[in-house]
């Protein structure tokens, strides 16, 4: 499974309240409406700028605070390919693979907003096509490159009756 897009680069700490706002969660119930307000505390105009596949890109603790799955189906809902970022809170990690969002850990400092990035996530090979670096990354278990093929959890388990590891 390859990701390739632009880069939209954040800090660090990005919280799940950055991600979608806590005053749209009681507001909104469809994640495309709320993915009109995708980090418009910390960029207004961020989803003017996105266009579908592109990359969120971030320093360390992404998606900390709140464990809801509302911030990964926001993104995900957003039409964001997947999210890079030197760390991430653990439970926004599982939230992500178990919705269907490919997320990346990887060293993301030589990474600039803008750049064209690809993402192979079956060898963790992270290519910043813009300014010809490799990073590594560590590559995604393949049970998870299963539930993120399968489009999350909930339809793998849809799809196969039961948890598998085994590739379709």
């Amino acid at each position: 499974m390859t990701l390739r897009g632009r880069a939209h680069k954040f800090g660090n700490d990005v919280s799940t309240d950055y991600v979608i706002s806590s005053k749209y969660k009681g507001k909104l119930v469809d994640f495309r409406e709320m993915a009109a307000h995708l980090m418009e505390d910390l960029d207004p105009a961020f989803m003017q700028k996105v266009a579908p596949g592109d990359l969120i890109v971030a320093g360390t603790n992404f998606g900390c605070g709140s464990s809801r799955e509302a911030a990964p189906r926001v993104i995900k809902a957003a039409g964001i390919g997947g999210v890079i970022a030197t760390s991430f809170a653990r439970i926004f990690y599982r939230n992500a693979i178990n919705i269907g969002l490919p997320v990346v850990q990887c060293d993301t400092r030589g990474i600039e907003a803008g750049d064209e990035v690809e993402v192979d996530l079956a060898t963790g090979s992270v290519v910043d096509m813009s300014r010809g670096l490799t990073l590594e990354s560590k590559p995604l278990p393949e049970v998870m490159l299963h539930i993120l093929a399968d489009g999350g959890l909930e339809e793998h388990l849809r799809q196969h009756g039961r948890f598998v590891l085994e590739p379709k």
